[in-house]
């Protein structure tokens, strides 16, 4: 979820008994270790800190192992980047090494790396994403990977979503544009709205905002809404890039100011299953309390 997480938003998912991750690869290690002093002031419940690999950096991965978090959770690594770095700073943090794949592949080498747990990302989710649906994609890391426990990550926002990940044979979800959706996600109001509106139907896989952004990310594709601002430039990458400085500053203006139109909004297609803004702490219960509902009635229901 990159820059829409914060202290607040960790604090609140861990307190309602999930798992909250703030997003530290853009983090100076200062302000890292100011966030993580919040998170424990907010709740003495688990949580974990995440760095995209590909731009990690020796400071900031430092202080992650320095603050010790219950989970040390990577993602998008360049191919020659040795994983089993990253697992062993995990254990230096005494925290279980959390590792985000989209290919079957990658899950392989997160395992043999020393992963303690494997995220299954499929190319529904929002943000950065690889091509693969989840529904095929969950079962093929499952039994890849198998005894390590994997997420399910990309179309998951409600109870449905994780009774169906269990039936794939994970052992949970990790959610992103749902959380997304709550009064403590550090996002414009806009922003927050636009989520709500969007049906799912119009979401576009593009790599718009990071040319704008002067970015290369290893094989991801950005899962956007399909806006004005997308619609002016798809298909004009070339002049995306010779414009960059100017583009990519009218498009975070756009973004802080909750500009639905002419900002990049990434959210995933659950973006049609999201219907309102709630405090996490109560979606997290509420999806629980769902995917409970379904696997003891209609689930059970079938076997008779």
């Amino acid at each position: 979820m990159g820059t829409a997480t914060n202290p607040e938003l960790v604090a609140a998912v861990s307190n309602a008994g999930g798992l909250g991750i703030l997003s530290v690869s853009n983090q100076p290690a200062d302000q890292q270790r100011a966030d993580v002093a919040r998170i424990r002031e907010l709740t003495g419940r688990p949580f974990g800190l995440n760095h995209l690999l590909f731009q990690a950096h020796e400071d900031r991965l430092a202080a992650t192992v320095e603050c010790r978090p219950n989970v040390f959770s990577t993602a998008w690594p360049w191919p020659e980047q040795d994983l089993k770095l990253y697992a062993k700073m995990a254990r230096q943090a005494g925290a279980l090494f959390m590792h985000m794949v989209s290919t079957v592949q990658e899950a392989k080498r997160a395992a043999d790396a020393g992963a303690d747990i494997i995220v299954a990302q499929g190319t529904e989710g929002g943000g950065h994403v690889g091509w693969m649906g989840s529904l095929p994609l969950v079962p093929m890391v499952v039994e890849a990977v198998q005894p390590i426990p994997v997420l399910a990550a990309g179309g998951v926002a409600n109870g449905q979503g994780l009774a169906a990940a269990l039936a794939l044979g994970a052992d949970g979800v990790l959610l992103g544009t749902r959380f997304m959706a709550t009064p403590e996600a550090p996002i414009a109001q806009g922003y927050k709205e636009a989520i709500v509106e969007h049906d799912g139907h119009d979401t576009f896989l593009t790599e718009i905002p990071d040319i704008a952004q002067g970015r290369v990310w290893p094989g991801a594709m950005s899962r956007v809404a399909r806006n004005r601002f997308i619609e002016r430039w798809a298909g004009r990458e070339w002049e995306v890039r010779q414009r960059r400085a100017e583009i990519s500053k009218a498009m975070m203006q756009a973004r802080a100011s909750g500009d639905k139109e002419e900002s990049s909004l990434s959210m995933g297609q659950t973006a049609g299953l999201i219907n309102d803004i709630v405090p996490a702490g109560q979606l997290v219960e509420r999806i629980a309390a769902e995917a409970e509902a379904i696997i003891r009635g209609r689930l059970t229901s079938a076997l008779r």
